[in-house]
């Protein structure tokens, strides 16, 4: 006959003996209960902005979805007649404001332009989205439109501030001293892109790799053909420096942005990446309203960071639309609304240049959050 007390005996060792052991678990599953709400808090943080921003979404026109950005773009390439036959002019104040002008339109077609392409914020169309994509990132941009997309979306907004996947390292040049980093070789830009677009195309089908090969000759052919043709230059190396010139107008500002607002920022381990409305609202930072900044490279590369990475999929111009509604959710919140003026983060930047672009960044881990 089996010894009923040996056996309840042995049952208490697996529950840890007796009362202790179960309140021992009782405060175990109570840990874990607890885990469990707060991870249903977190998600219900962002499920809840994003039904505010539905909302917003829903009563908002086409015009203000998208119509806002197409005519800026539309407007850009307007520019570009003007421009090239102000740059035939033989007098020089003519001719500079020509070089302005399509300084001008090639960032905003090459950066706002791209980078809404790329999100397919141009069209609700796939089809259309894939075309303006090719059409912006390949013959505009001089760049691989599966790379571009692969990297930004995929990689960058995947995995914003993570280390060795999403952490803007690609920007770094440690080599590069800081005068030479931050206002010189930006202007090395231009050349530099397509080089980089061919080093992206190993591995892709030859279908692909011939298709950006002939999209890049053609957006870098047509602009040299329209310098000789229409502008009257008269020697091939003229009309190259000026393809330079206006495609390196604005590459300064445009490296800078792309470091400022989210390196020395928290930066995140891949195994223990906190939830998505932590990890923007920490790893990411918005610079303050810019007249020329925001209508070349549009509102959610400057002023409404924060949102283009809560929101991706939105437009410029609704980024600036939501932008009330998403600070006041976050301040209302406890959570971060991080900004920063473009001289203070460059100041920042040139102070402390080897921690920030050369050394390797420190993991951040948010206590309670992951």
């Amino acid at each position: 006959m089996p010894n009923i007390q040996e056996e309840c005996s042995e049952h208490e060792d697996v529950l840890g003996g007796g009362d202790g052991g179960l309140k021992v678990r009782s405060g175990v599953l109570s840990e874990m209960t607890n885990g469990v709400e707060e991870n249903i808090q977190k998600e219900s943080l962002m499920m809840e902005l994003t039904r505010l921003v539905q909302k917003v979404m829903k009563e908002s026109s086409w015009w203000e979805r998208r119509g806002v950005d197409c005519s800026i773009l539309t407007a850009a390439f307007l520019c570009l007649p003007p421009a090239f036959l102000l740059l035939g002019s033989h007098h020089l104040l003519w001719f500079l404001l020509g070089m302005l002008l399509m300084g001008v339109a090639h960032a905003v077609i090459t950066v706002k332009g791209t980078h809404l392409a790329s999100h397919g914020a141009l069209s609700e169309s796939q089809t259309w989205g894939k075309f303006w994509s090719i059409f912006f990132i390949e013959i505009c941009g001089s760049f691989s439109a599966q790379a571009g997309i692969h990297g930004h979306i995929k990689m960058h907004h995947a995995h914003t501030n993570v280390i060795g996947l999403g952490d803007s390292s690609v920007w770094k040049v440690p080599f590069l001293p800081r005068m030479v980093y931050l206002f010189i070789a930006p202007l090395s830009v231009p050349l530099i892109t397509p080089l980089v677009a061919l080093a992206h195309l190993k591995g892709h089908s030859s279908f692909a790799v011939a298709r950006t090969l002939l999209m890049i000759a053609l957006g870098l052919y047509s602009q040299y053909w329209l310098l000789i043709n229409v502008s009257g230059f008269r020697s091939t190396q003229g009309a190259l420096f000026c393809m330079l010139v206006s495609r390196a107008m604005f590459s300064v500002p445009y490296i800078h942005v792309n470091i400022f607002q989210h390196i020395g920022l928290p930066m995140f381990s891949p195994t223990s990446r906190p939830k998505r409305i932590y990890q923007m609202t920490h790893g990411v930072l918005n610079l303050p309203r810019n007249p020329l900044l925001d209508w070349m490279f549009g509102h959610s590369l400057i002023s409404c960071h924060v949102e283009h990475h809560l929101f991706p999929f939105l437009s410029d111009n609704m980024c600036l639309k939501v932008k009330p509604v998403v600070s006041k959710y976050l301040t209302e919140r406890k959570l971060p609304y991080q900004e920063g003026s473009y001289l203070s983060r460059l100041h920042l930047f040139f102070n402390k240049y080897q921690e920030l672009m050369v050394f390797a960044p420190p993991i951040t881990e948010l206590v309670g959050v992951q």
